[in-house]
């Protein structure tokens, strides 16, 4: 008899414990991080940088792939640029921080650079970063301000501001999708 009630008391609490976890609700993303599906898909750009303290003017041509990480709150974007410093290869995690309520993109690339940027907002079809940056020596801000034209179509532009000086445009293009 005692097993009986052994196998029924396990039996009824293997099925109170799969029907509780079975109601716990999964985290979704917000509608802030729903926002980065623009990106989702293949993209191809062409551009041009301004010869500057930041290198030489030049053409530009890019492509990028973006998807979803698992459970839909980061995308994650892998692409290849080609200019007048040569070819690059990157990797993108975008974001958007709750806490700050800003949007966030980690990269890294070929050359060895990495950046981690915040403060991201996306108003309207506008997404603006301002990253703090040095070159030569000296401290800068970089303004990068996307544009999205179309649900295919986004331009962008680059801007920097060195020493506290004027800003001035460092490169400018637009990116088309194609998947």
């Amino acid at each position: 008899m005692k097993p009986l009630i052994m196998a029924s008391l396990l039996l009824i609490f293997a099925c109170v414990a799969s029907s509780h976890t079975a109601t716990a609700q999964q985290p979704k993303p917000s509608p802030q991080v729903q926002k980065l599906g623009y990106y989702l898909g293949s993209w191809r750009g062409e551009g041009e940088t301004k010869s500057g303290p930041f290198g030489p003017a030049g053409e530009l041509s890019s492509t990028m792939s973006c998807e979803w990480f698992a459970g839909g709150f980061q995308l994650i974007c892998r692409g290849e640029e080609r200019g007048p410093t040569g070819k690059r290869t990157f990797l993108n995690i975008l974001a958007y921080d709750e806490t700050t309520k800003a949007y966030t993109e980690y990269g890294i690339s070929s050359f060895g650079e990495s950046e981690y940027d915040t403060g991201g907002s996306i108003v309207g079809n506008k997404k603006t970063y301002v990253v703090n940056s040095e070159v030569g020596g000296k401290p800068a801000e970089i303004r990068y301000t996307e544009m999205q034209v179309s649900p295919t179509f986004y331009t962008y532009q680059a801007e920097a501001s060195v020493g506290g000086g004027p800003w001035r445009v460092i490169a400018e293009g637009k990116v088309t999708k194609v998947e």
